[in-house]
């Protein structure tokens, strides 16, 4: 089956005439409901002996699909130039126009650069309000009253209505610029039945000022709730994710035991540097910096969200948008982000037509 699909395949994007009916093809063999996702949604039911057997060859055509893509792309793209080199001409007699002048800030670029690639993995992008309630944003998580992140040093409350001491008070609800984008994830589980894959990408609040962190800056949490889930389909989704985001193959991932009160058990995650050009990078084993939070989802949440923990299992993982847009864009101080200083925008910021495609790379 895998070579008559190879075949197909090839030939269908060796005979692409132009970018559009490229990405077409693209959707078709490497997409959500792609011909090669449908293959490796087979290995799923196989014996371990057919697995083995099929499982190299199936992958083997996902590559080289990916390479024949991209070199379509490429060839396609030089027609493209070498037509418009030969058809346009520049008239030196007219005004200088100076052009646009906007450009996308690079946090928006990367969360359309995660979206993209999360959309690819099956995932749908959830949000919620900036502007929570304390059930949301600690208790359903199985954070206690006494956690130090529901401290006012730590959390932006809203003050109550006659309200004298500045602390928690009690089990009174209080509102509070949510913290992090998890109370999505509860809203999330109370709103639909399971199976459940999303992203929440958004801001958040904390009141901690610095060259790495800002009052407010941004987040993505990914939560997955279906039956049979467990740790190895945490690391093949993280591992996949950062190898598309980053877009290297020697991205490496080594996850060390922690603790969140909402998973449990909990993996810091840490990723592998090198050094090039006397410039840390993300790739190789070099060195290790962590860049996620991750786990199982505690049996305490899927309860509070009304599931049943021995029916449905899930994992969870969260990290910063900024941090990511860091570590791949070379940025050093995140408080710049949030300057407007329009020389450094000009510097990082992308061009509207820098949209993330997986087939052309997500990053410009």
């Amino acid at each position: 089956m895998a070579s008559d699909t190879h075949a197909e395949l090839i030939g269908r994007i060796e005979r692409a005439p132009d970018l559009q009916a490229l990405e077409a093809e693209r959707v078709a063999a490497l997409g959500k409901q792609g011909a090669i996702t449908q293959l490796l949604k087979t290995l799923g039911a196989m014996t371990p002996e057919q697995r083995q057997a099929e499982g190299p060859r199936i992958h083997a055509l996902r590559e080289q699909v990916a390479e024949a893509i991209s070199a379509r792309k490429a060839a396609l793209e030089a027609e493209a130039l070498e037509k418009k080199l030969a058809t346009e001409g520049l008239d030196m007699t007219l005004p200088v126009s100076a052009g646009p002048q906007g450009s996308v800030h690079p946090v928006s670029q990367v969360m359309d650069e995660l979206a993209e690639i999360f959309a690819d993995l099956g995932f749908s992008v959830a949000t919620g309000p900036e502007i929570e309630d304390d059930w949301h944003n600690f208790t359903a998580l199985n954070i206690p009253e006494t956690h130090p992140a529901r401290a006012m040093h730590d959390t932006f409350y809203f003050p109550q209505k006659g309200e004298l001491d500045p602390g928690f008070a009690g089990n009174a609800v209080r509102h509070l610029l949510r913290t992090h984008t998890s109370p999505v994830q509860i809203r999330a589980m109370k709103a639909q039945p399971p199976p459940l894959y999303i992203i929440a990408p958004g801001r958040v609040y904390r009141s901690d000022s610095d060259a790495t962190h800002t009052p407010m800056f941004h987040q993505i949490e990914g939560l997955v709730i279906d039956r049979g889930i467990h740790m190895g389909h945490l690391k093949w989704t993280l591992e996949t994710f950062l190898k598309a985001y980053f877009e290297r193959d020697d991205i490496v991932l080594r996850l060390r035991p922690s603790y969140f009160p909402f998973t449990e058990p909990s993996a810091e995650v840490d990723v592998g540097y090198s050094w090039e050009k006397g410039r840390r990078v993300v790739g190789g084993s070099e060195g290790w910096m962590e860049v996620l939070g991750s786990g199982m989802v505690h049996p305490a949440v899927i309860r509070a969200c009304g599931l049943d923990p021995d029916e449905w299992q899930g994992f969870a993982f969260g990290t910063g948008v900024d941090r990511l847009a860091m570590l791949k864009y070379g940025m050093d101080d995140l408080r710049a982000f949030f300057d407007g200083d329009l020389r450094w925008l000009r510097h990082y910021g992308f061009s509207a037509f820098d949209v993330p495609t997986l087939s052309g790379g997500v990053g410009a």
